[in-house]
């Protein structure tokens, strides 16, 4: 009995153990990708002044939720606001409208596309990522499928560190521009999700996996349109 007692012992101080490690590593890579990150990411008028009528490739909008009667998200809405105005200060004369079309009946990307048309942005100049199913996805098409090397990325700022991390890990040259306008219902609970996906990103950025899909080279130097 006193065996097993000391053997159960064992295990539970092995247990306690491998549970603060994963603790210390997870928190760790959190930082780090924060750390790298932080200090490409400004506001969209920091930016302007900073570039001096230099233009990147493309802004990249991030999806977001899209309700069923096809209106989107505040925090989808946010982005695509502040997609719009970056183009119109001139810090890129195209967008990448990036999110989830994956499944007949829902559609982020022409919801995305024909709100900033309304806008007044040349549809010609609003490109359709309808592959966007992840960060990282998203940063691997801009590159490959898109063909950008310079991109201007808007989203949240609490996602935004894995979205500029990804795409400097995959040779973009990147600037982050953060719309925090609003609280967001469920907040905390996306926050602690997005921790567990900068780990995820970690992972996947020293690999460096071709996503589920990537398709012909669409550059965006061309006609959006094509997107359609």
């Amino acid at each position: 009995m006193k065996q097993k007692r000391k053997r159960w012992s064992r295990w539970l101080k092995l247990l306690l153990i491998l549970i603060f490690a994963g603790i210390l590593t997870a928190g760790g890579i959190n930082w780090f990708m924060i750390h790298q990150s932080k200090k490409d990411i400004e506001t969209a008028r920091q930016l302007a002044l900073e570039q001096k009528g230099k233009k990147a490739d493309a802004v990249v909008v991030l999806g977001a939720k899209v309700r069923k009667d096809g209106s989107m998200c505040l925090m989808l809405k946010e982005r695509v606001d502040l997609g719009i105005q970056a183009y119109k200060q001139g810090l890129a004369d195209r967008i990448i409208m990036s999110g989830d079309h994956g499944a007949e009946g829902y559609d982020e990307v022409s919801t995305m596309k024909a709100y900033a048309i309304k806008q007044g942005i040349p549809s010609e100049h609003i490109f359709k990522d309808n592959a966007g199913f992840s960060t990282y996805e998203t940063m691997y098409r801009a590159r490959d499928v898109f063909k950008a090397k310079s991109i201007v990325v808007v989203t949240q700022k609490y996602h935004l560190y894995r979205a500029v991390y990804d795409a400097k890990a995959l040779g973009l040259e990147v600037k982050g521009i953060s719309c925090d306008k609003a609280v967001y219902k469920g907040d905390k609970a996306r926050k602690f999700r997005e921790a567990i996906a900068r780990i995820k990103d970690f992972g996947y950025t020293a690999v460096k996996p071709k996503p589920k899909y990537l398709g012909k080279a669409v550059p965006v130097s061309g006609n959006g349109n094509t997107t359609d």
